[in-house]
């Protein structure tokens, strides 16, 4: 009889985040199974996230498990899940957090500032295309979808000239792929990037048991200060705002973000405190100040 059902997306990046948890568990003499779950992003492979625009395109149907009761819990990777989750369900644990850093995948080796002139960069995301573009207005930025494997393919085919990439997806799949890490000063990572969220009903028996297990408290309050920065701005994980933070005897120094999809308007700021929403809270409110709400009043206008 199985102790729990694990719910995650087919990924190789997701199946091997939802292993190393489940392993965890296995050590501590409980029987898992990992169930595969198709999500909307799944189902539509080929649309950029910007278009799709659903902050839970990854999570949804892994929700939806959840609530019926087909899984216990669910590995997501934590910048996917949106910021506000389904009456009823928490983020029940937050595993040791990877390295949040971009990478910048090419053969050649590239950095962004060795990047020739009008060179083609890979990626879905708005946040980079927003901060690469706010450092190289030269570059053409273009859409790619597709697991990491695949992605990383189609720049060597030649489809374009460099990737970005999370780092923690190449490390955990123990790709080698040449890249080289964007500092957090050309590119301010996103939200959770690196950590996972381990999400279960609030009711479910063994959340406690679970957290104990794989929880780690300096992951947790780092994730929590971003996530409270992106609920204040009212943004998802399709909008282009960047955070990083890192713990120092217990107080949770906070970096984040907000720029135009142009790149042509960067807002920063910066807050620490020993109380991680709190802190978010602050630096969102220095952003929102700046004129980053202008910036993201005028994205969501744009989509509707």
């Amino acid at each position: 009889m199985t102790d729990l059902v694990l719910g995650t997306r087919g990924s190789k990046l997701a199946l091997a985040q939802s292993e190393a948890c489940a392993g965890i568990l296995r050590e501590a003499g409980m029987s898992v199974e990992v169930r595969v779950i198709k999500t909307t992003s799944d189902h539509r492979p080929d649309e950029p996230l910007s278009v799709i625009d659903e902050r839970d395109v990854f999570t949804r149907q892994l929700d939806e498990a959840l609530v019926s009761g087909e899984i216990d819990f669910a590995v997501h990777s934590l910048k996917d899940i949106p910021t506000e989750v389904p009456d009823g369900m928490k983020i029940a644990a937050v595993p040791p957090r990877h390295d949040p850093s971009d990478a910048l995948v090419s053969d050649e080796g590239y950095t962004v500032q060795t990047l020739p002139d009008g060179a083609m960069v890979a990626t879905s995301s708005l946040r980079r295309r927003a901060q690469l573009l706010h450092h190289r207005s030269d570059l053409r930025v273009v859409d790619i979808r597709g697991n990491v494997g695949t992605r990383i393919r189609k720049v060597r085919e030649g489809e374009a000239d460099a990737l970005v990439l999370a780092k923690a997806g190449l490390d955990r799949l123990d790709l080698d792929a040449s890249h080289t890490i964007i500092p957090h000063d050309v590119l301010l990572p996103a939200v959770g990037q690196g950590a996972l969220g381990i999400t279960m009903m609030e009711s479910h028996p063994r959340s406690e048991e679970l957290r104990n297990l794989l929880n780690d408290r300096d992951a947790e309050s780092s994730v929590l200060a971003e996530r409270s920065m992106m609920r204040a701005l009212e943004g998802g994980c399709r909008v282009p705002v960047g955070a990083s933070s890192a713990i120092e005897s217990g107080v949770v120094k906070l970096k984040g973000l907000v720029a135009s999809p142009d790149g042509a308007l960067v807002y920063r700021s910066e807050g620490e405190g020993k109380n991680p929403e709190e802190v978010g809270k602050r630096v969102a409110d220095d952003l929102i100040g700046q004129g980053a709400s202008i910036v993201l009043a005028e994205i969501q206008e744009a989509r509707t």
